[in-house]
């Protein structure tokens, strides 16, 4: 499995960087207030896959916590439902019987 993988990974990067050499020509990038951005493709492409898998990240990161947050608070309940079924299935001694003759 560990071959397959490797070799998966040797085939996405040749791809890639196929990709990367095929697109070297300039672009231009306009925003507001007439600021411009000029650089290759390749480039331009690849920091705004960053900069979206960032604000990804960034978006999941509250669910992210509330979802530890209740696992926490579920394992402390499981732990305390399985103490309390522990206690009351151990056996308690009998208390001392008073037999009359």
């Amino acid at each position: 499995m560990k071959i397959l993988s490797t070799v998966f990974g040797v085939v996405l990067f040749v791809l890639f960087f196929g990709f990367a050499l095929k697109n070297t020509q300039e672009v231009d990038l306009h925003f507001f207030l007439n600021y411009e951005l000029r650089g290759p493709l390749v480039l331009m492409l690849l920091g705004f896959f960053v900069a979206g898998a960032a604000l990804g990240v960034l978006a999941l990161t509250p669910t992210v916590f509330r979802h530890r947050r209740e696992a926490s608070k579920q394992k402390t309940t499981i732990q305390s439902l399985q103490s309390s079924a522990l206690q009351a299935a151990t056996p308690t001694p009998p208390d001392s019987v008073n037999v009359q003759q």
